[in-house]
């Protein structure tokens, strides 16, 4: 019986040690998306973003081409609201490119210092004007191989100024919408052209500027560079990147800005249909 008893045990100690030398079975890899789950994950997000703002609108306040183009590049490492802040007194002084060509640099530095970096946007403005003045009668070029030929424009700019105040199509790749579109995985490249290229092969042509606002609105709103508003998302299902920000629905709420938090906008002159309040002029708050 003894003999019979640790032979058994003996046997059970055998076994216990080759299942512990036994590897646990690995998990199964996630297998990689398809550029095609992908494409069709990208159409998904930009119906759900058309949805979610249907009022998607450039935040530069604008009545006319010139004013567009003058207002983006003031926007160059500023925010839309301390340019739609500065453009009214700026555009009483100069209302032409004309106007804006025979300027004296120092007066206009002092109407643009709000928007920081006013030396060189001043320099880029007159050189700009001079240009217009002088190469195209006085009227912002519609098409992207003229508006990059003027001081201080360029692609990001130029497609602005186009979707916007020509209706031609148009990808605008700033801060916001890089950072979206690597963080939606819909591609991984840095340069902005690069970024513009790869997304423009995404969406038709006829979506191009609307996709652009719709981004740009979500990044400023939502899907902040910091903290995220994850648990307020409504695309959050469609994101790969989920949980990267605040998960929590109450806490999440919190973090929503403009007029997803109740907050005024950044223009002063809003679109009629924008659910928000206009933003305050300069110094009024």
């Amino acid at each position: 019986m003894r003999a019979t008893a640790k032979a058994t045990a003996a046997a059970a100690r055998s076994s216990a040690k080759s299942s512990a030398k036994t590897k646990p079975t690995a998990k199964p890899t996630t297998k990689p998306e398809s550029r095609l789950a992908m494409v069709r994950r990208a159409r998904k997000i930009n119906r759900e973003l058309a949805e979610l703002y249907p009022y998607a609108h450039p935040e530069l306040d604008f009545r006319n081409p010139f004013e567009l183009l003058v207002a983006t590049v003031l926007s160059a490492q500023t925010t839309d609201l301390r340019v739609n802040q500065t453009t009214p007194a700026l555009f009483a002084a100069y209302p032409t490119p004309e106007d804006m060509a025979a300027a004296v640099p120092e007066e206009m530095e002092e109407l643009i210092r709000p928007t920081g970096f006013f030396r060189a946007k001043t320099k880029s403005l007159i050189g700009l004007s001079v240009a217009l003045r002088d190469n195209f009668g006085g009227e912002v070029p519609g098409r992207l191989a003229d508006l990059v030929t003027l001081p201080g424009v360029g692609r990001k700019t130029a497609n602005v100024v186009l979707g916007n105040a020509f209706g031609v199509p148009g990808i605008t790749v700033d801060t916001h919408f890089g950072r979206l579109v690597r963080r939606w995985k819909w591609t991984e490249q840095e340069d902005p052209e690069k970024v513009e290229a790869e997304i423009a092969t995404i969406f038709p042509k006829s979506e191009w500027t609307m996709l652009s606002h719709r981004v740009v609105f979500h990044g400023r709103r939502i899907c902040h560079a910091r903290k995220p508003a994850c648990g307020a998302c409504p695309i959050a299902p469609l994101c790969p990147a989920y949980g990267e920000g605040e998960t929590d629905p109450e806490k999440a709420r919190k973090l929503l800005k403009y007029e997803m938090g109740g907050q005024p906008g950044q223009r002063l002159s809003p679109p009629a249909d924008y659910p928000g309040k206009p933003a305050p002029a300069l110094g009024a708050g």
